[in-house]
Order: structure tokens, then C-alpha cells, then sequence
């Protein structure tokens, strides 16, 4: 009892449940898949401008700036497309552009990260599964990428 109210036994208890609850997280992770949790998010936040109506990759980078101008960006409307954004050709695209700025040297999120929600708690929760869902959050471009990076982007169907 001494212990608990030092400090001692309270610092030891809040250590095992943040560990226990990362577990949790890791745990969770696997279970994380396009079909089940990705995808809705897509339909929701996302297919207004990445949707049926938008350009393929190569199209867009002919002419990012008429896309922009319209309101479109590259299509990302399916599992095919949204998978080469994360692992290859466009390696780290998909989480450069959603990723909250926590990652980044400057603090500046991603120009697509206030898509992902109406608030910012919807925003980390989303940002959370996207992570969970690639597995290997990188920001670098494929030429920086090792084949330890590659590896470790799941991005389960």
C-alpha cells in the first residue's frame, strides 16, 4: 500500500496498462483490411474528388494542374489503385499526403489530411486505421525505401 501511494506501484501500473494496451493495438492491426474498414472511409471522405470521375495516376501527372483546377485528384477508388499509393510505383504517396505532421520535421500535416474527417478526434481515428492498414507508416519515396520498408507495408485485402 506504501508503494501506490509513493508513486511507485502507480508509475509500475500505468506502465503495464499503456503495454497491454499497445498490445492490444498490435494485436488489432492485423485485422485491419480494405474491405472492412479502409474502404468505408474512401466512400466517405474521399471519392468526391478520387472517385469514378478521376484521372488514372499517369493521366493526373500529365496534367495535375486541370485536375486540380476541377477538383480531382489521381483515382483512388479501388483497392488496386489506393495499394500503389502506399507500396509501389508511388511509394509513401498515400501517407505523405494523410499523414498528421507528427512525422514530419516541419510539424505540417499532410494536404490531405483534413479530408479524412469532419473533427479532429474522426481525423486520428482514421489516420489510426490507415496506419494500422499499411503496417510500415513510411513518408520516403521509393528510391529511399529499403527492402525492409517495402516489406513491411501490408495493405490487406
Amino acid at each position: 500500500m506504501d508503494r501506490i501511494k509513493s508513486g511507485e506501484g502507480m508509475r509500475g501500473l500505468l506502465i503495464g496498462m499503456g503495454l497491454f494496451a499497445s498490445l492490444v493495438i498490435v494485436a488489432n492491426a492485423e485485422d485491419i483490411t480494405y474491405t472492412t474498414h479502409i474502404k468505408r472511409i474512401i466512400d466517405a471522405q474521399c471519392v468526391s474528388c478520387h472517385g469514378n470521375n478521376a484521372p488514372e495516376h499517369g493521366d493526373f501527372k500529365k496534367d495535375k494542374e486541370g485536375f486540380s483546377k476541377r477538383g480531382l485528384g489521381p483515382k483512388m477508388d479501388s483497392y488496386a489503385h489506393l495499394a500503389g499509393y502506399a507500396g509501389w510505383p508511388d511509394s509513401g504517396a498515400l501517407m505523405r499526403r494523410l499523414d498528421d505532421g507528427k512525422n514530419t520535421k516541419d510539424g505540417k500535416p499532410g494536404n490531405m489530411y483534413h479530408h479524412m474527417g469532419g473533427t479532429d478526434e474522426e481525423r486520428q481515428r482514421n489516420l489510426q486505421l490507415f496506419k494500422a492498414w499499411v503496417g510500415n507508416w513510411s513518408l520516403k519515396r521509393f528510391p529511399e525505401m529499403t527492402k525492409e520498408d517495402l516489406a513491411g507495408i501490408s495493405v490487406k485485402y
